[in-house]
């Protein structure tokens, strides 16, 4: 009665379906190592993200495929790369997280202020937020994602 159990248990698992992705891939922004930061790349935090991807094929050996942009400028960050995924066999569709170290950015102030990047007393942080993309292999671009704020000591 045991051996049947068994025996039983092991069919439905390995008759169950490998999750359908959309060959798109789509990102959902997971967290940062930190939120507080020092201004002008004297700081880093992690910035993760979670992706599937129906045909799995994300990353590059060569080109860039992650695009970051500061929203208070829509300045493009300089670009990050997953590097490349090798196919997974007959379904492709792969799910998984990205992870990297994002350099903090300069403090920005309202006309009239300090410029950018230097230190403030009159203006002791600034909050960032990023938008985020990413292109598999096909040119497929995925959503695009919100990061939390992140606070930029300015001092």
């Amino acid at each position: 009665m045991c051996f049947l159990l068994t025996g039983t248990a092991l069919l439905y698992f390995s008759c169950t379906q490998a999750p359908e992705y959309p060959i798109e891939p789509v990102i959902k922004f997971e967290s940062f190592g930190k939120t507080v930061l020092e201004q002008n790349g004297k700081d880093t935090t992690e910035l993760v993200f979670s992706f599937t991807d129906g045909d799995g094929d994300l990353g590059d050996i060569d080109s860039l495929n992650i695009f970051i942009t500061d929203l208070r400028s829509n300045f493009q960050e300089a670009g990050f790369r997953i590097p490349f995924i090798p196919p997974q066999g007959t379904g492709n569709g792969i799910s998984g997280l990205v992870s990297f170290k994002l350099p903090s950015s300069c403090c920005t102030y309202p006309v009239g202020g300090p410029l950018a990047c230097s230190p403030s007393e009159e203006f002791p942080f600034d909050t960032v937020r990023y938008s985020i993309y990413i292109r598999d292999r096909a040119l497929n671009m995925s959503n695009v994602i919100e990061t939390e704020d992140l606070v930029l000591l300015c001092n």
